[in-house]
């Protein structure tokens, strides 16, 4: 005999989704595009066809799914749609090792910034997909809600761009970390948006 049960009360308790599990992408050349993410995040396929490609880089059965559609151009960033993606690296070292990495295989990043909770490579993929490659300057929330709270975030929304070599230079050299990801302020004639790069 089953034994009866009852779905959770949402009235009561917030049900919140567990993770972010994966991200699709329609792509003009399934190929390039496969080879391009397998590279960047040191995926593995977990199923592939002519049509469509899995890969994942941990437990998750597929953490970037690819759908062929060779019609497609390039989106214009006039359109709504995808801005971009997010992977978070463990460590200020893993990042940069990734970008030393991606660099060797001749992928570079267009636009590094350190945005005050985060520092950030963004890399746009062959569809021109944008991809950000991240690490996590905070450990805890309360750091977080501090860094927003003293109103560096008013001043500049954006973040202050930075060149990656100069990062690993500190970082192997044994700078503090906390100097290395600790953002500036903007100087004289500069804003939020003149730290952009589309």
């Amino acid at each position: 005999m089953n034994t009866p049960r009852q779905l959770p009360d949402t009235r009561s308790t917030a049900i919140r989704p567990a993770k972010l599990a994966h991200v699709v992408l329609r792509v003009s050349n399934l190929e390039r595009s496969r080879d391009w993410y397998l590279k960047v995040l040191e995926a593995r396929v977990a199923f592939g066809n002519e049509m469509l490609c899995f890969l994942t880089y941990d437990d998750e059965h597929h953490r970037v799914g690819l759908i062929a559609r060779p019609e497609l151009g390039h989106a214009s960033d006039a359109n709504t749609g995808l801005e971009h993606i997010a992977f978070t690296y463990a460590s200020l070292g893993e990042l940069l090792a990734t970008y030393r990495r991606l660099r060797a295989l001749d992928t570079q990043p267009y636009w590094c910034i350190n945005h005050g909770p985060t520092i950030s490579l963004y890399y746009k993929d062959p569809d021109g997909h944008r991809l950000e490659l991240q690490h996590d300057v905070f450990e805890r929330a309360e750091e977080l809600d501090a860094f927003f709270a003293g109103g560096a975030y008013e001043e500049n929304f954006m973040g202050v761009v930075f060149d990656p070599e100069k990062m690993v230079a500190r970082f192997e050299a044994g700078e503090a970390l906390g100097q290395i990801t600790k953002r500036r302020g903007l100087v004289e004639g500069e804003t939020p948006w003149t730290m952009f790069v589309a």
